[in-house]
């Protein structure tokens, strides 16, 4: 098994994530697939939310990668900053793009569990609030990015950005403790979970898999971008000609 270290090498990078990339994609929606199936048709309807309580399967996923994506973001930028490889670099675009998507995702759903939840499609409350934030973020870090590239910067901008943007993740994480807010409490701690365990178990099939899916969605986007700067690299070596 290669070290990270290793795997900062863009063509041993490559070489392992041809693969793993659809490995990791069909994974994804094999686990999605079961988890969805086994929340619509084999667990019982919550008692005071009724039907409406299937949509976490898909929800709680969202919310997962919609800030686990900025935290890569985060992490990758420190990376860049520290060791300057530009893999980092890639990465933290690579991400954006998904964890966007997904944060969106998180939001669309949230507001159709909660119509008939709590009576409204939103509430500006602190955990609404701060991932609709968030996902503006991901917005500017997007524009930011590509106005970097196109105009020759070296990313230090973008990647002060994404550690600059990781503030909000933990407001996200704690809204719902600091404020009084329509959104329930955390129901999945360290410690344990709230959530009754006949509705609980499909939901870490689609845990898992949309996880998976979104690790194949980033590699794929990596290796697309690697594929542009070496073509920008060689057009730049023939015009040099």
């Amino acid at each position: 098994m290669p070290s990270l270290h290793a795997l900062a090498n863009p063509a041993r990078f490559l070489k392992v994530t041809r693969p793993l990339t659809p490995l990791l994609f069909w994974a994804g929606a094999v686990l999605i697939a079961i988890g969805v199936w086994a929340g619509l048709t084999q667990t019982p309807a919550d008692y005071l939310q009724g039907e409406s309580v299937r949509i976490l399967y898909i929800h709680v996923p969202t919310a997962w990668l919609g800030t686990g994506g900025w935290t890569g973001i985060a992490i990758s930028s420190v990376m860049y900053l520290v060791w300057r490889h530009p893999l980092s670099n890639i990465a933290a675009r690579a991400i954006a793009a998904p964890g966007a998507l997904f944060a969106g995702l998180c939001l669309a759903t949230g507001a159709i569990w909660g119509r008939p939840t709590w009576g409204t499609w939103w509430q500006w409350d602190g955990r609404l609030t701060s991932m609709l934030l968030l996902f503006f973020v991901y917005l500017g870090y997007m524009g930011l990015a590509r106005a970097d590239a196109e105009r020759g910067g070296d990313g230090r901008i973008p990647a002060l950005f994404g550690i600059a943007g990781s503030v909000l993740l933990p407001v996200i994480r704690y809204s719902v403790v600091w404020w009084n807010t329509l959104h329930q409490g955390p129901s999945i701690t360290l410690s344990g979970s709230s959530i009754d365990a006949a509705l609980l178990w499909p939901l870490w099939w689609t845990l898992a898999g949309f996880t998976f899916f979104f690790a194949s969605i980033v590699l794929m986007r990596m290796r697309a971008l690697l594929a542009v700067s070496r073509v920008e690299a060689r057009m730049r070596r023939m015009a040099a000609v």
